[in-house]
């Protein structure tokens, strides 16, 4: 009599496929500026909003952003993979819309957000994070299908 060899399922395949390599150190990244534009955010409107409460909201709202691409690359299902996308086409539209915002009108942001001038306060990171955050989920949308 044959022996069965457990098969994995897909989504256990897609959560394997997103989750190495390369994935892995995303899914990481992506935490650590939660982490970083959270707790920036939360110390600048609990001290200081009044001084600039549209950037140290953006930064809240960007932080939201990082936890739910954070959470969502790091799940399995065709939900969680449409999530992930949104949330990295959010951020790559808000760190070019605030960052080209940013540098033209500088009066409107008189403090710095995650997505000022492109995210140059966190070495551009935020500029490059989304888009190899959509790269990877291109790259692994097969096994979402």
């Amino acid at each position: 009599m044959a022996e069965k060899t457990p098969t994995a399922s897909p989504a256990t395949d897609e959560r394997a496929a997103r989750r190495s390599g390369p994935g892995r150190v995303l899914i990481a990244v992506y935490g650590v500026f939660a982490l970083a534009a959270g707790a920036r955010a939360g110390v600048q409107i609990a001290t200081k909003y009044h001084e600039a409460p549209v950037a140290y909201l953006l930064s809240a709202f960007a932080a939201v952003v990082y936890i739910v691409a954070t959470v969502t690359l790091a799940r399995s299902g065709r939900t969680s993979h449409r999530i992930a996308v949104t949330s990295c086409t959010i951020e790559l539209v808000g760190v070019i819309v605030i960052g080209t915002y940013s540098l033209t009108d500088k009066a409107a942001f008189p403090d710095a957000t995650v997505w000022s001038g492109y995210g140059s306060g966190y070495g551009y990171v935020p500029l490059v994070l989304p888009m190899l955050g959509l790269l990877w989920l291109w790259r692994t949308r097969r096994t979402a299908s």
